[in-house]
């Protein structure tokens, strides 16, 4: 049975949630693999609104919920998900955690709103969940992993290690050091929450695809914040990419058979940085108001713009995307004429990739292409060929511009607002496809 990543293929915000809940229902095993709870995916199901931050989208469909090694837990966040979930009667029984996940601690969230703060103008616009210092303290050797919460002396010996230059930042930003022994006591009171959770997900994941299962892998973020492939500084702390997957979840590049991107019919960011298709004024309103564009976890209102197939492309190229998920084709209808950023004007030249540079980005003047827009309300309809014919060349030109195929449309926030093209878990008699 396949393998399916699910990436989002802009900055973010994209629908993965949505995308993955749908996908859920052909899956055995759903599995994150990146991130924080600093990720929030909303899904709607029969008009009911759930917002999820930690545990992957999969549990509405009460399939087995992962998370990976490569995500960092905040853990009293992760139990007031998992108990809000239980209340709904969702089977929470059936969420692991692995072992090898590393810990958001108390200093992690202080540090990085002193961080931030300190930045002022060249703030990078994080959430301020402390994801990107607890991702530097794994990088430096100084974190503290799940696995470590089920060992009171493992636990001491490493608060012994991490917390003395955990002080030393905090001193250097005028904040009070870490009280070790209420610290202490609050996370052994949060590990007897955890302990039915906690396992080796990396062997549990490679035995779920070897015995046949359907594993979906669910990123956080999107293509665009990726710390390596992004619009750097302007990104996050780890990899949303599809190559994220395999690190983060603990499985070998050749389990993945296919990975699907997903992208807004247009183009949206929250945060600073760079986005050279941004609009001001009535249609970026629109946009944002009928798109719904507040985000998930902060509720800030998202910076709204045409659809750039330059990112796109970037996407394809690094995720090596098998289709694409355009969501809120419908956000689009009635805007009479709409625009897709072709390529690049930047310094007199012409350019179809991506600039790897923030500053060169920022210098970019989109290349736009006009097409007809469409009218109507696009809602209720489950077959492509309902679709208006305008909203069909737009897809059509999408596929054109990125060199992949449109396999599935949202056109609405509800689950069953969904039109499936291609089915990603279908992989060809012969290999991976």
């Amino acid at each position: 049975m396949p393998t399916v990543v699910v990436v989002g293929a802009q900055w973010g915000d994209e629908g993965k949630g949505k995308i993955t809940d749908y996908l859920a229902a052909e899956a055995d095993t759903v599995v994150r693999y990146q991130g924080g709870h600093n990720a929030g995916h909303t899904v709607q199901v029969d008009g009911r609104e759930y917002r999820l931050h930690l545990v992957p989208s999969g549990i509405l469909h009460g399939k087995r919920c992962v998370v990976g090694n490569g995500v960092v837990v905040d853990p009293w966040a992760f139990v007031e998900e998992r108990d809000a979930l239980a209340r709904e009667g969702f089977p929470v029984d059936r969420i692991a955690v692995s072992d090898a996940a590393h810990l958001i601690l108390p200093h992690h969230q202080a540090l990085d709103a002193a961080e931030e703060a300190h930045r002022g103008a060249h703030r990078l616009g994080t959430t301020l969940r402390g994801v990107g210092p607890a991702y530097r303290d794994k990088a430096a050797r100084l974190g503290v992993r799940v696995g470590d919460l089920l060992h009171p002396g493992t636990l001491r010996r490493r608060l012994e290690v991490v917390l003395p230059e955990a002080d030393r930042l905090l001193a250097g930003y005028g904040l009070p050091p870490t009280p070790r022994e209420e610290l202490r006591q609050r996370l052994e009171a949060v590990a007897e929450q955890l302990r039915p959770h906690v396992t080796d997900t990396i062997r549990l994941i490679n035995d779920a695809i070897a015995a046949g299962e359907r594993v979906l892998f669910e990123g956080a973020q999107g293509t665009l914040l990726d710390i390596d492939l992004g619009t750097y500084p302007y990104v996050t702390s780890s990899h949303p990419t599809a190559g994220g997957a395999c690190i983060g979840a603990g499985v070998g590049p050749s389990r993945i058979d296919r990975v699907l991107g997903v992208s807004k019919a247009y183009t949206t960011r929250v945060g600073d940085g760079p986005f050279p298709t941004e609009l001001q004024g009535p249609v970026a309103d629109r946009l944002r108001e009928r798109g719904r564009e507040f985000g998930t976890t902060t509720g800030r209102p998202r910076r709204c713009g045409w659809l750039d197939t330059v990112v796109l492309r970037h996407a394809v190229l690094v995720n090596g995307l098998w289709g694409l998920c355009i969501t809120k084709l419908d956000t689009l209808s009635g805007l009479g004429r709409v625009r897709i950023a072709v390529a690049y004007e930047v310094d007199g030249r012409r350019v179809e990739d991506l600039p790897h540079d923030a500053e060169t980005l920022a210098r970019c003047e989109p290349v736009w292409e006009e097409l007809d827009g469409w009218e109507g309300d696009l809602t209720e309809l489950r077959d492509p060929e309902q679709l208006p014919p305008a909203a069909r060349r737009y897809l059509r030109r999408v596929e054109e511009l990125t060199g992949v195929r449109v396999a599935m449309v949202s056109v609405g926030a509800d689950r069953a607002q969904t039109i499936a093209l291609e089915d990603p878990f279908a992989i060809p008699v012969g290999g991976r496809g």
